[in-house]
């Protein structure tokens, strides 16, 4: 039986291959990726309303180790639409379970500037960036703190060790930039760090530097002997 109802059917600007060209596969619902694989329904129920029906019917964990006996009891999938699924599926288990790359070690503000000078040397507003080690000072997360002028009455303590309690870190090394490209630390970045020594000492989770990015220069605070 040909197949009735094709994507080409539907209004252009609805056709989920159409949207991912122009907006990307991330805005796509799961059921309008599996209705580009699967391409057409049959002459009583189109791509989308067949791919929904598959989709309410396996979670996506289940379509992960769906077999083809179990595809083919739709209608309108045959041994070749059922091939194609379960292999983008194993294609994407695959890519889940392949080795993750070693972790970023950081041992010096040399190991920062190369990390995140590319990146900061030309943002037009300041950043402030914590890097969340483990005992061996390996990165296990990057977050931006804060954006704008770095200022002690606004940046809090907590708001520094929030991510390292969670995230059960070891050390906090804080990075942020100056736009005008000076990385010299102003009283306020000093005495902001000094604030932040002082908590992190309570909390027992260390504040092993605090690193100014500028252009194509940087200051590690505790390298110069200013905390």
């Amino acid at each position: 039986m040909q197949c009735k109802l094709m994507l080409k059917d539907m209004q252009k600007c609805e056709m989920p291959r159409e949207r991912l060209l122009k907006y990307g596969p991330e805005v796509l619902s799961l059921s309008e990726l599996l209705a580009i694989i699967i391409r057409c329904g049959t002459r009583d129920e189109n791509v989308l309303d067949l791919s929904r029906r598959i989709i309410s019917e396996f979670s996506i964990s289940e379509l992960e180790n769906i077999t083809c006996a179990q595809m083919k009891k739709f209608k309108g999938i045959k041994d070749a639409k059922a091939a194609q699924i379960i292999a983008v599926f194993e294609i994407a288990k695959r890519i889940s379970t392949t080795k993750q790359p070693l972790k970023l070690k950081i041992e010096n503000s040399k190991d920062i500037r190369d990390y995140l000078m590319p990146k900061m040397k030309n943002l037009k507003k300041e950043h402030l960036i914590g890097l969340y080690l483990d005992t061996r000072n390996h990165l296990i997360k990057e977050e931006t703190i804060s954006i704008g002028t770095l200022n002690s009455s606004l940046i809090h303590p907590r708001e520094i060790f929030r991510s390292a309690v969670i995230e059960a870190c070891a050390s906090v090394i804080l990075v942020h930039n100056h736009p005008s490209g000076d990385p010299t630390p102003s009283k306020d970045d000093i005495t902001v760090t000094k604030k932040i020594i002082k908590a992190s000492e309570i909390i027992g989770i260390e504040l092993l530097d605090h690193v100014i990015i500028g252009n194509e220069r940087y200051v590690s605070l505790k390298e110069d002997g200013l905390i």
